[in-house]
């Protein structure tokens, strides 16, 4: 006979306490406890008491609240989809890249399109000779759609979309490319992102203001559940918040809140919700935080499930809420970058056992450049070894029952909810983002995780801890900018040369009109446009005469990184040699911040602005979105003493030789020109030749390279 397990006893834990507080620092048990960005106190030990008033722990898969995962049976009888987000250069290269990966055990289409296509401008448009075919495929019309899905049988194989704010054109060319290959609307499956709102936080890929953007969201909804039956309306995305700095809690909380604001925009238009609901699908960054990535998507859909209640939902594929998760980006290193390799393991690990729907594993170059086929196979095969050499999937949720899983769940989800609730105060997402008040949480957030990078206290290894003496150079993906820029400007041409150029504007007034008067379905007359072979561009611009193209107030937080910085020594040291450099030049050092191109990625320029600012440095910020001109223009009226040129989106080569070139031409050389973020070393001799006084990569401690912009300045002044 097997006998009973004694039971677990309070004075157990309080021996336990007592043992464990002889070697807790200064004998407080309490001191062991890990408290985490999101303010969460996570103690090393739990037990049953931790669990006792939870109120779903005894719920199962497929079942209201959905905590332990959407489906019933999860991955023990059909694993997540394995997708790949990629897309660069030219349609050609991108359609290649795709029938490789869905030959080689891909299961999705993820296409990440250029920026010049994300803000609504053709490759021909003058403000985007730097961003052509970069960081994704260049998109202009049909006949590039046509080449992209080229082979690839979209009445089969899912597509999803990362585009927000050309949202219309491009699911408008997809849904005719389809149509051309003999695929009807009906049959079409997947996602198009169509999150304006986080853009307006934290990606800057907009093109028109709140409102009208909002409107444009509506009728995607509306149009979808009448046409498109299996294709996600909507992919409400926490991925660039968490990138752009946010913690878990405010990821969560800020994401759910824009997924109410949606809900709100579709049944003011008359939709009742459970006619879309059921379409809407989320998108999770996973991070190192593996404890909290897990808890985040098991409280994600705790509390969407509540908040879908309160809107009356009926349906259960109303409640429920279905995710795809992509790992961090941001947490990969570009300093020994095969660490990579084990990050993305992990990160998705915690996506597997947070119970994802799809995974996007990304590949460990692309600290800094597109990653190539050798780092891809990797990534993908990441999955592939996961969901068939582990076993992980034959139980579907291994996590349930645990003490700390199940109280950290609701940790997480208290934690969000407190927030949501402070946006509800507000009158909602709109209205927060609107104030500027979520984007700068967000980049408090991302301040304080920097310097406590840069101070030692978090640990990134091959960093700023256990990092090698010389690092080997690794492959990198080079885009001919110039190359994939001529070839669409020719296909461009001839588009326009064969089409019937009356139809084309007849169907553009249409949308213009539309625009105007707020009547009317945007999708479906862009259908029509791109139909007649209507570019992009076009289609954009004919919305932008009455909605106008968005512009963004630039703030920066202050203070928050030298409060969290913790090497007080040369910190102080810094600051004095800035303040004697005012000291003698009557003024402190004065740098201007700039993003050139359409890159919106802000991360690193605001921490830097914020760090620089702390030091003592006088810190403009130049706007999104300037040309070279435009920037070497603000640099000369504002008389600072350098530029710092911040590009994640590999534009680098093209526009800060630009910057330069135009300072000289305006007579002001004198200005230093640094250069940080995604920069492959193999570029670094083209940027120093080009003039470029300083190149600071993923890793760099701003406080080092602060003192060598410092130094760049002196030596200027001579």
């Amino acid at each position: 006979m097997t006998q009973k397990a004694p039971e677990f006893q309070t004075a157990d834990l309080q021996a336990w306490a007592k043992a464990a507080a002889k070697s807790a620092p200064h004998g407080d048990v309490d001191a062991l406890n890990w408290v985490t960005p999101d303010g969460i106190s996570v103690k090393p030990l739990y037990t049953a008491e931790d669990t006792q008033a939870l109120p779903y722990s005894n719920t199962l898969p497929g079942f209201e609240p959905y905590v332990r995962g959407p489906q019933a049976t999860m991955y023990a009888v059909r694993p997540w989809t394995i997708r790949q987000y990629a897309g660069f250069s030219t349609a050609e290269e991108s359609n290649a890249f795709y029938r490789k990966a869905l030959a080689a055990g891909g299961q999705g289409v993820s296409v990440a399109f250029d920026l010049a296509t994300h803000r609504g401008y053709d490759s021909d448009h003058p403000r985007v000779t730097g961003d052509v075919g970069k960081a994704g495929v260049a998109i202009d019309s049909v006949e590039d759609m046509k080449i992209l899905f080229n082979e690839i049988p979209l009445d089969k194989v899912s597509v999803s979309m990362t585009m927000n704010g050309a949202v219309l054109p491009v699911l408008a060319g997809y849904v005719v490319a389809a149509e051309e290959q003999g695929v009807s609307q009906d049959k079409l499956s997947g996602t198009i992102q169509n999150d304006i709102l986080k853009e307006f936080m934290v990606r800057n890929t907009y093109i028109y203001p709140p409102e009208p953007s909002m409107k444009i969201i509506g009728d995607i909804i509306e149009y979808t559940a009448k046409n498109m039956p299996k294709f996600n309306s909507i992919s409400i995305s926490g991925y660039h918040m968490q990138e752009a700095g946010a913690n878990q809690a405010l990821e969560l909380a800020f994401t759910l809140a824009d997924g109410k604001e949606y809900v709100k925009t579709a049944i003011a238009k008359g939709m009742d919700v459970d006619d879309f609901a059921g379409r809407l699908s989320f998108f999770w960054a996973v991070g190192m935080n593996f404890y909290l990535e897990v808890a985040k998507m098991r409280a994600a859909r705790l509390l969407w499930c509540r908040i879908m209640k309160g809107f009356d939902a009926k349906k259960p594929k109303s409640l429920m809420l279905r995710t795809h998760s992509q790992t961090s980006g941001w947490s990969l290193t570009e300093q020994d970058p095969y660490n990579n390799v084990v990050r993305t393991t992990i990160e998705a690990m915690a996506a597997v056992f947070g119970g994802t729907q799809s995974l996007h594993t990304n590949s460990f170059d692309e600290a800094i450049a597109l990653p190539t086929e050798f780092s891809s196979r990797i990534a993908r095969n990441t999955q592939l070894i996961i969901q068939e050499e582990t076993h992980i999937t034959s139980v579907i949720d291994p996590w349930a029952g645990s003490y700390m899983m199940e109280k950290l769940t609701q940790d997480m989800a208290d934690a969000a909810w407190a927030i949501i609730e402070e946006v509800e105060a507000m009158g909602g997402m709109t209205k927060a983002v609107d104030s500027g008040w979520a984007k700068l949480k967000i980049e408090a957030a991302a301040a304080q995780k920097q310097a406590r990078i840069d101070s030692g206290k978090d640990v990134i290894v091959g960093v700023n801890k256990y990092k090698l003496k010389t690092e080997d150079a690794i492959e990198a993906r080079d885009i001919d900018n110039v190359a994939v820029r001529d070839s669409q400007i020719a296909r461009l041409n001839a588009i326009k040369q064969r089409r019937d150029a009356a139809h084309v504007q007849q169907a553009l007034a249409a949308i213009e009109s539309a625009a105007a008067s707020g009547q009317g379905n945007l999708l479906e007359l862009t259908i029509n446009a791109m139909r007649a072979r209507a570019t992009v561009g076009e289609v954009s611009d004919a919305m932008e005469k009455s909605f106008g193209r968005h512009r963004a107030d630039t703030q920066k937080v202050t203070g928050v990184y030298a409060a969290a910085y913790d090497s007080a020594e040369g910190w102080d040291k810094l600051k004095a040699e800035i303040a004697d450099f005012a000291t003698a030049q009557g003024r402190r050092p004065r740098v201007m911040i700039a993003k050139l191109g359409q890159d919106g990625h802000d991360r690193g320029a605001k921490v830097v602005s914020t760090a620089f600012a702390d030091l003592g440095f006088d810190v403009d910020i130049g706007p999104l979105f300037q040309t070279p001109e435009e920037c070497a223009r603000q640099a000369i009226e504002n008389d600072v003493h350098a530029v710092g040129v911040s590009t994640l989106a590999a534009g680098h080569k093209t526009l800060v030789p630009a910057i330069i070139a135009e300072l000289k031409k305006q007579g002001a050389d004198d200005i230093v020109v640094f250069v940080g973020g995604v920069i492959p070393r193999q570029d670094y001799d083209v940027l120093y030749e080009a003039g470029v006084k300083g190149i600071y990569g993923p890793g760099t401690p701003i406080p080092a390279s602060a003192k060598d912009v410092l130094e760049q300045i002196k030596k200027a002044l001579g």
